[in-house]
């Protein structure tokens, strides 16, 4: 192809510039063998730029052919028995993909990849080196006998996809598959390795994944750049997971498409500890919305949160320690409406929450821990709340709860109406003159607002 295309803008360039020739007006007559030389110039270059045309179409034709010859002989050694030619199969589909002449013939290879990794998986058999197992089963007096099958040694080929995917998305691969699109809904892993990955294609899903295994998942230093980004409804359950100094610093997506873009980790369960220090929140939307951390420990700390909207709503923070010491949050929008502190401790310490725009343009229009359930030990010591409005309207506040030393900068502080009010320290406690004019109520501490009277049967 790269030999074609020149000789057609060539020939192209050919006729037309011999037909300028023809048609020149400066009074001078072309002499008769001039004016026949340049048209059998004219000629040549047409046929010239003719028969690229036609090599073209058949080069095309023909590296159809063979990308559909390697793809389909890929394909079938994927979906053989024996567990050597399977992975051999991996190989091959990832030299097609490397040899592939356009963006969809890759991505076409990609999805084969990921699509075996979505087939059913059962990692207590992922080395097994049955084929089937046979089970006998009494039901209502009568004997059920159910055969499962197995890929043999299927978890060889799985860590050899995902490693060759892996080494197609770190600095330095040969042949970058980054910008693809990538599904791994329902995909089970086991010790996942995607450090140092990048991810910058339209859409990337792990929804519902679940990630096992002893050695702890692994997603360091990611970098996920596409517009849409979803962990929605995964399930964490390996030894430790770790997204330390990830960027989620999505690309702004095309107008019509704002409403689906963002970083998504609602309905994610972290069963075991968790960490995102240092990672990095940019774009449209950040959303952890009814996520669940009942890890040993769920650290945020260092983190940065910049899109336009940061969501924790609905956030269960369960089991032992989780932080966002030092997190810095500037999004417009901050919301931890509904959030229930159940873990031993909870610590905002020295975070800053909201950021203030110039000339009253930008910055947070509201920080909101609304409806926010406070059990336990829950720590906002010298943290600075800034931007235009810090809200904690209706709060359930009950254990050990101190905002001692915390900077209340923004222009508007609401502590009205609270659930409860017990265990709460301020600076102001023993004074509460000294209490900041933006802080309401007026009247301190807060009163709690009135349960609705049980009614009365007649």
């Amino acid at each position: 192809m790269r030999v074609v295309v020149p000789a057609v803008v060539i020939g192209l360039l050919v006729g037309v510039c011999t037909g300028l020739l023809l048609l020149r007006d400066d009074g001078e007559q072309p002499k008769p063998l001039d004016r026949n030389t340049i048209l059998v110039a004219v000629v040549a270059g047409l046929l010239a730029a003719a028969l690229s045309l036609l090599a073209l179409r058949r080069q095309r034709d023909s590296e159809r052919g063979r990308f559909a010859e390697l793809f389909g002989a890929a394909a079938i050694q994927l979906g053989h028995s024996d567990v050597a030619v399977r992975i051999a199969g991996v190989y091959a589909m990832a030299g097609v993909a490397d040899g592939a002449g356009t963006p969809g013939q890759r991505q076409q290879c990609v999805d084969v990849l990921c699509g075996y990794l979505r087939l059913p998986y059962v990692p207590d058999e992922g080395a097994s080196h049955l084929v089937s197992k046979t089970q006998r089963i009494e039901d209502a007096g009568t004997a059920v006998e159910r055969v499962y099958g197995y890929r043999q040694n299927d978890r060889q080929v799985r860590d050899t996809i995902l490693r060759v995917i892996a080494g197609h998305l770190r600095p330095g691969a040969e042949r970058s598959w980054s910008s693809c699109d990538f599904d791994f809904s329902d995909v089970i892993f086991e010790d996942l390795d995607f450090r140092d990955v990048t991810f910058a294609g339209n859409a990337t899903r792990f929804t519902n994944a679940v990630f096992v295994g002893g050695r702890g998942t692994h997603f360091d230093r990611a970098r996920f750049l596409g517009p849409r980004v979803t962990f929605r409804g995964a399930v964490f359950r390996a030894a430790a997971t770790r997204f330390d100094g990830a960027i989620f610093a999505h690309s702004q997506p095309v107008r019509g498409e704002r409403d689906t873009a963002g970083t998504t980790f609602t309905d994610v369960t972290f069963a075991a500890p968790v960490s995102f220090d240092g990672a990095q929140f940019g774009g449209v939307r950040t959303a952890f919305t009814r996520a669940t951390f009942a890890g040993d420990r769920s650290s945020f700390a260092d983190a940065t949160f910049a899109a336009d909207l940061t969501t924790f709503e609905h956030v269960l923070f369960d089991g032992g320690r989780v932080t966002f010491a030092t997190a810095r949050f500037s999004s417009a929008r901050i919301t931890f409406a509904d959030i229930r502190c159940y873990a031993e401790a909870t610590a905002f310490d020295c975070a800053h929450l909201g950021s203030r725009g110039r000339w009253r343009v930008g910055g947070t229009r509201e920080t909101t821990f609304a409806r926010a359930e406070y059990h336990g030990r829950v720590s906002f010591a010298d943290a600075v709340f800034d931007g235009r409005a810090a809200i904690f309207t209706g709060g359930d506040f009950f254990g050990e709860i101190s905002f001692r030393r915390a900077a209340f900068d923004a222009r508007e502080v609401v502590f009205e109406k609270p659930k409860a009010w017990v265990g709460v320290r301020f600076d102001w406690d023993e004074n509460p003159t000294t209490k900041p004019a933006n802080i309401r109520p007026e009247a301190w501490p807060p009163v709690p607002a009135e349960s609705t009277p049980e009614l009365t049967k007649g």
